[in-house]
């Protein structure tokens, strides 16, 4: 039998997901060996793939290499590959890669900072990303206002946005005094502006957000704005086993790319800024933000790596 079937073959290679893959094989926008493609059509390696004319790099899924990458993510840049305004973009500052793609696992709006994933594990980032995964994400948050018991409480029970009901798992807070006020929060989805939506619907309003970790993986503390660090075979397959996904041979760092990283967590590089020249240069200094700190477990996971 063939290695696997093709809407998860090209769900895994970052297309979109298994679903999205089975419609546009239905629409006839796939071909396999110059033949029209159907669902349950199964590809191994050496059958030529190709997407509305355009040929797929097809790797056997226990043949390609597992990467995931941690970026800080600054103000300024958006969660796209390419944007019509011509602002600075996240992808922008991630390693080139030959016949392979990064995926993005969730989104931060342009306002907001923090981690952001990337793998080249399309099948990986999506679920990641599926509410059903409940996939963690935490986030230090500076709010304007006063939060109150009743809010808080309002907030973990549940919230009736204008996409439906959302909610944090859990608040805290997080120090600072009058407009220095920080929250830390956690949250098992990432619908758009969910977190600021919450505080918005108790009076309140963000001034700033950073996100601290996603799943099992917390923003490494020798990491700086603009800047991206590989994570290795442990980190990597403590991500899959939260959606339930077998490790991959190879995975992690080898060489003279192992011996780097531990470069840079022996000497960060420095921060780096935007393209739009915005002052974000540098993560909060704990003195004035205690986001930078983040949550007890967030502190023993950086203190751990």
């Amino acid at each position: 039998m063939k290695d696997e079937k093709l809407q998860k073959a090209l769900a895994r290679m970052g297309l979109g997901s298994r679903r999205q893959m089975e419609e546009v094989i239905k629409a006839g926008r796939v071909s396999v060996n110059n033949g029209p493609a159907t669902i349950g059509d199964r590809v191994e390696q050496g059958d030529e793939i190709r997407v509305d004319g355009r040929q797929i790099k097809y790797t056997a899924e226990n043949e390609k290499r597992r990467r995931v990458l941690a970026y800080y993510k600054p103000e300024g840049e958006v969660c796209s590959a390419n944007d019509p305004e011509g602002r600075p973009t996240v992808f922008e500052r991630l390693p080139k890669l030959t016949h392979d793609r990064w995926v993005m696992v969730g989104r931060l709006d342009i306002n907001s900072t923090g981690l952001l994933l990337f793998t080249n594990d399309g099948e990986m980032a999506h679920r990641l990303m599926h509410p059903s995964s409940e996939v963690t994400r935490e986030y230090a948050v500076r709010v304007l206002g006063d939060v109150t018991p009743d809010m808080a409480r309002a907030m973990t029970t549940g919230v009736m946005l204008e996409d439906g009901l959302a909610k944090f798992e859990d608040i805290k807070e997080g120090g600072g005094e009058g407009v220095n006020k920080w929250h830390h929060v956690k949250l098992q989805e990432g619908r758009n502006r969910e977190v600021r939506r919450l505080f918005e619907s108790q009076g309140l309003k963000v001034s700033r957000l950073l996100r601290t970790s996603y799943g099992s993986i917390a923003l490494p503390k020798e990491l700086r704005t603009g800047r991206f660090l590989e994570l290795d075979k442990k980190d990597i397959n403590t991500l899959t086993d939260l959606v339930s996904m077998r490790p991959r041979h190879g995975t992690g760092l080898h060489g003279a790319a192992k011996r780097k990283q531990e470069r840079i967590k022996d000497k960060p590089l420095k921060a780096r800024r935007s393209d739009d020249n915005r002052s974000h240069s540098a993560k909060p200094k704990s003195s004035a933000s205690p986001a930078s700190r983040g949550s007890s477990n967030t502190r023993d996971r950086n203190n751990q790596r």
